[in-house]
């Protein structure tokens, strides 16, 4: 069992961790920059929501606030928008960025839009995959030579979880375009603070972009440390 843990292939984990550690932080730090800037109509990040949801025909779609910080996220399955105790309240430029991009996801939602309907499909497959995957591993690599298609199937299992990252990048890059856009367009913010919202909603992407990566920098590692073993 040492082997699995402590070998080369194991830069690649922490690539992973670092990409992802670095995307974090600079999403913070963006956010926290732009924070400090209050948006010139004095709109709540609340109240924009409620505004884009209307104006885009959602009446269905409460806005809530909820415990957390950054805990912001619309659920297709309860119909429910939910916004963290700092971005709610906040009048912030980074706070209404979230707010709007949101709502973007509740419009994905409403147009039926298909990168978002193939995500909801997949969590409780991944869910699974991700559950059974490790077991299959350790028990094809303790028994590997009689049993060499459990390890396969348990890489497999965990790979489900780099293709859930995938597909989730086009929702969320789309869901920032249609915020950006909708801010825009209904003139909430102007040109210099729709500047500063693309620079957070860009920082927040990044943090997607990250958890791909690492995802599937595990996934190779996996492949080669498992692959090595077969020779």
């Amino acid at each position: 069992m040492p082997y699995m843990f402590f070998d080369k292939t194991y830069i690649l984990v922490i690539i992973g961790i670092a990409i992802s550690a670095w995307a974090s932080s600079y999403v913070n730090s963006t956010y926290r920059k732009f924070e400090k800037v209050a948006n010139k109509k004095g709109l709540k990040a609340s109240d924009v929501a409620r505004m884009i949801l209307r104006d885009a025909g959602i009446r269905e779609v409460p806005v809530q606030e909820i415990s957390g910080d950054l805990t912001d996220n619309y659920n297709s399955h309860t119909k429910i928008l939910s916004l963290s105790e700092r971005v709610s309240e906040s009048r912030s430029v980074s706070a209404i960025g979230v707010a709007a991009h949101e709502c973007g996801h509740a419009i994905q939602d409403q147009v039926g839009y298909m990168p978002l309907k193939l995500r909801s499909g997949l969590v409780p497959v991944v869910n699974f995959g991700s559950a059974i995957s490790i077991p299959l591993i350790l028990i094809g690599a303790i028994f590997f030579s009689s049993t060499p298609l459990l390890v396969t199937i348990g890489i497999w299992c965990f790979a489900l979880t780099f293709l859930f990252q995938v597909v989730t990048l086009p929702v969320e890059f789309n869901a920032s375009r249609r915020a950006l856009a909708i801010l825009e367009e209904n003139q909430a913010l102007d040109d210099e603070e729709l500047v500063m919202a693309r620079k957070v909603l860009t920082a927040a992407a990044l943090t997607y972009v990250a958890a791909a990566i690492a995802s599937l920098l595990q996934v190779l590692r996996l492949v080669i440390l498992f692959g090595n073993r077969r020779d």
